[in-house]
């Protein structure tokens, strides 16, 4: 088991998710984030059964930085209520754990 966690969340426009990633990457809360879409989602909203075209972040972090994440995506998110879910990392390679954990410390200046 790895500290390690997939954060997922998705927006509306490509733009969203950019911001969302050059934020997060460059406050040093996910070492990674990945972009992709569009997809589609269908789901219920306020009692109805809706379906959007979205774009999904793939957010590359640690679980002790997870409520800083979650604020920042809420700070900035266009939706009233973002999907926000974190999935443990059990495993992974050696190398790219260490690269990830490693962008993740704080510089020392």
């Amino acid at each position: 088991m790895t500290d390690v966690i997939q954060v997922q969340t998705t927006t509306p426009e490509r733009q969203d998710a950019e911001h969302i990633a050059s934020l997060l990457v460059g406050k040093r809360l996910a070492a990674c984030v990945q972009v992709s879409g569009p997809i589609t989602s269908t789901y219920r909203w306020k009692g109805a059964v809706e379906s959007s075209q979205e774009w999904l972040c793939t957010i590359k972090t640690r679980q002790d930085l997870f409520e800083q994440v979650e604020k920042t995506i809420r700070e900035i998110h266009p939706y009233q209520e973002p999907e926000i879910l974190a999935v443990a990392v059990v495993a992974g390679s050696k190398g790219y754990l260490s690269w990830l954990n490693k962008e993740l410390e704080t510089p020392t200046e």
